[in-house]
Formats: structure tokens, C-alpha cells, sequence
């Protein structure tokens, strides 16, 4: 009977300013990463803000294999003024 492999369902959120931004920074992701996966692009509104102006762009990776360095993510958003978002 083969034995159960525990599967890492890590993700990575990169919260970027505006749509154009995190466009830009999922397509680098692959260059810069070497991921394999399309990162999903996701507008989170702002609480009480109705405006699309004022929407944040989230970019979601998966890391099973948890080989992305939270640091080099968070200082790789802060190219296009995001971050990355603690879990």
C-alpha cells in the first residue's frame, strides 16, 4: 500500500496598485521565477469603495514545493509599489 505524500498548498499573494501593474508583474513572474503555473490576477476592492480607481490587484501564486523566497517575492512586488501579503 503506498503511502500518503503530504501536499503543500502554499500560495503566495503579491497585492499590486493597479491592474496594469500586476499584468506586468505576472508575466515577469515567469521570467524572473521560472513558474511553471499562470499566476491568477484577482481585484480586491477596497472596503466601502465602490470606484474601480481605487481597487488593489492581487497576483496568486501557487509553491507546492515551497522553492520561492518570501523575502525576493516581497522585494520583487515592491518594484511595482505592491508587497507580498503574509499568510
Amino acid at each position: 500500500m503506498p503511502e500518503n505524500v503530504t501536499v503543500s498548498d502554499v500560495r503566495h499573494v503579491l497585492v499590486l496598485p493597479d491592474r496594469d501593474a500586476a499584468e506586468e508583474a505576472a508575466e515577469a513572474l515567469g521570467e524572473r521565477f521560472g513558474i511553471d503555473e499562470e499566476p491568477r490576477l484577482v481585484r480586491d476592492a477596497l472596503a466601502g469603495e465602490d470606484d474601480a480607481e481605487d481597487a488593489q490587484w492581487l497576483v496568486v501564486l501557487r509553491d507546492e514545493a515551497g522553492r520561492l523566497d518570501p523575502a525576493e517575492l516581497d522585494a520583487f512586488a515592491g518594484e511595482w509599489d505592491g508587497w507580498r501579503e503574509e499568510p
